[in-house]
C-alpha cells in the first residue's frame, strides 16, 4: 500500500472509528457494570439488558445516518474507503460484548475475534493483490467486524431473554451512559485523532509512518485491555457484595503482573524498534523505528492507569473521576500535538501521546490517593524496572545484522534474561506470585503486599 495508502486508510479508519465510539455510547464500561451488579438475579437482568439494548438500537441506528451523511456529503478523497468502512457502524447495532462480559462470559468473544480475525486474514491475503484494493481491504475488516458481532447473539440467548423496553426505561441509562461516554471521546482524541491531526497537518506519509509505529504498540497494549476487561465485572460483583478487601488485593496482584509485563514489552520494543520496522513492513517504513522506540513507554502508563480504572474507579461508580482523568489526557494531548505536530511531524505525536498517558494516572492518583496505596504501587514499578533496564542494554549490546534471524534471537535472549529475572524477583520478594501462577493462590492468600 506504500506510505500514502497506509495513511489514507488510517485516516478514513480513524474517522469511522470514531462514529463507532459514538455509537457504542460507553457501553464497554456502563453495561458491564450494570450487568455484573445483577447477574444473579435472572429477573432483574433480565430487565436491566432490555432496557440497555432497546437504547442501544435506537441511538446507534441515529448515528449510523449520521455516518452515512458524512460519507456521501462530506468526505473528499477518501470517500470509497470510508463507504468500505460502513459496516463497523452497522455492528454498533449488533455488539452485545458488554452483555457477555458482564456476565463474566469472554470465551464467546474470545473464541469469535479468533475465528473472525484468522478468516479475515485469510481474505486480505487472497483478495488484496495493489495499492486500487485499498477499498477491498476496509471491506473485509469492516465485514469481519460485523459477522463477528452476530456469532455472540446466540451465546446469550441461554442467559437472558430480550424484550423491547418502553423508551422512558431504555433512556434512563442515557445519561450515565453518555457521562462515560465523554471518557472514551476523549481517549480517542489521543489514540485516534492524532493520527487525523498528522495526516491532515504533516501530509498522509507521515502519518502512515506514525500508524505503523503506533500499531504494534496498540497491539501490545490488547492484553492490557484484556486483563482489564476480565477484572471489570468481578470487582464490581465484589464491591456490589461487600468484599472490598478482595479487590484491593486484587489491585496489589494486577501491579505485580501488569508492571513487568508492560516494562517488558516497552523497553524489549525500544532496544528492536530500528530493527523491526524496515524487516516487518519494508525499507520505506525505516523511520516508523525511532518513532515506537519512546511510544512504547506509554504501555506502562497505560497499565498502571487501567488497572485503576477498572478495578478501583469503575466498580466504586466514581465516573467522575476517569472522566476528569481523561479530559485532562485529551486536553493536553490536543495541546502538545498543536504545537508539536506542525515543528516535528510525526514526532511530535508521538511526544503529545506520551504526556496524555501520563496525564491520566497523575490526575487519578490526585482523586484517589487517599483510597489506594500508590507508594507501595511505586515501590512494584521500582522493582521490576531495573531488570528492564538491563534487558534493554543486553538487547543493544548484540550486534544489529539488520536480518530476521538476528532480530530472533536478540528478543530470545532479551525475554529469556527478563523471565529468569523475573522468577527470581518473585521467588525473593513475592512468592504469592509464583503459588498463584501454579494454581495454589488459595494458599497463599496474605503472601503478596
Amino acid at each position: 500500500m506504500g506510505q500514502h495508502g497506509v495513511g489514507l486508510y488510517s485516516y478514513s479508519w480513524n474517522i469511522s472509528y470514531v462514529f463507532v465510539l459514538i455509537g457504542t455510547l460507553g457501553l464497554e464500561n456502563y453495561g458491564v457494570r450494570a450487568l455484573s451488579r445483577v447477574r444473579d438475579d435472572p429477573d432483574r437482568l433480565d430487565r436491566t439488558f432490555s432496557s440497555i439494548y432497546t437504547m442501544q438500537l435506537l441511538w446507534a441506528g441515529a448515528v449510523l445516518l449520521v455516518y452515512l451523511g458524512y460519507v456521501f456529503l462530506v468526505a473528499g478523497e477518501e470517500r470509497v474507503i470510508s463507504l468500505s468502512l460502513t459496516f463497523m457502524s452497522v455492528s454498533c447495532l449488533i455488539n452485545v460484548d458488554w452483555a457477555l462480559m458482564g456476565l463474566d462470559r469472554f470465551r464467546p468473544i474470545a473464541l469469535r475475534n479468533t475465528c473472525v480475525k484468522l478468516l479475515a486474514a485469510a481474505a486480505v491475503f487472497l483478495l488484496v493483490r495493489s495499492p486500487d484494493d485499498l477499498w477491498i481491504y476496509g471491506l473485509v475488516w469492516s465485514v469481519s467486524t460485523c459477522i463477528g458481532c452476530i456469532s455472540c447473539f446466540g451465546s446469550l440467548r441461554s442467559t437472558v431473554h430480550f424484550r423491547m423496553a418502553p423508551l422512558r426505561d431504555a433512556f434512563r441509562h442515557f445519561p450515565p451512559c453518555a457521562a462515560l461516554f465523554l471518557s472514551v471521546l476523549a481517549v480517542s482524541v489521543y489514540r485516534t485523532m492524532d493520527k487525523v491531526m498528522v495526516g491532515a497537518i504533516s501530509g498522509m506519509s507521515q502519518n502512515g509512518l506514525y500508524e505503523n509505529a503506533e500499531k504494534i504498540v496498540y497491539c501490545l497494549s490488547g492484553f492490557i485491555s484484556a486483563f482489564g476487561t476480565v477484572m471489570l465485572p468481578r470487582a464490581s460483583h465484589l464491591l456490589e457484595t461487600g468484599k472490598k478487601e478482595d479487590v484491593l488485593r486484587g489491585i496489589r496482584l494486577s501491579m505485580h503482573l501488569i508492571l513487568p509485563m508492560t516494562l517488558a514489552m516497552a523497553f524489549g520494543l525500544a532496544g528492536v524498534s530500528e530493527e523491526l520496522c524496515p524487516l516487518f513492513y519494508g525499507e520505506k517504513f525505516t523511520a516508523s523505528g525511532p518513532l515506537m522506540a519512546p511510544l512504547g513507554l506509554s504501555l506502562v502508563m497505560i497499565g498502571f492507569a487501567n488497572v485503576i480504572r477498572t478495578q478501583w474507579i469503575l466498580p466504586s461508580g466514581r465516573d467522575h473521576v476517569l472522566i476528569r482523568s481523561v479530559l485532562a489526557g485529551a486536553c493536553v494531548n490536543l495541546v502538545m500535538n498543536l504545537t508539536l505536530i506542525p515543528r516535528m511531524q510525526a514526532m511530535g505525536a508521538v511526544i503529545g501521546t506520551l504526556a496524555a498517558e501520563l496525564t491520566v494516572p497523575v490526575v487519578q492518583w490526585l482523586h484517589v490517593r487517599h483510597d489506594l496505596n500508590y507508594r507501595t504501587y511505586m515501590k512494584t514499578l521500582g522493582l521490576y524496572l531495573c531488570p528492564s533496564l538491563a534487558m534493554y542494554a543486553l538487547v543493544r549490546l548484540i550486534p544489529d545484522t539488520h536480518s530476521w534471524p538476528n532480530l530472533i534471537l536478540r528478543m530470545f535472549c532479551g525475554a529469556l534474561f527478563f523471565g529468569l529475572a523475573l522468577l527470581l524477583i518473585w521467588k525473593r520478594f513475592q512468592p504469592g506470585m509464583l503459588h498463584l501462577l501454579l494454581g495454589r493462590g488459595r494458599s497463599s492468600r496474605h503472601s503478596v503486599s
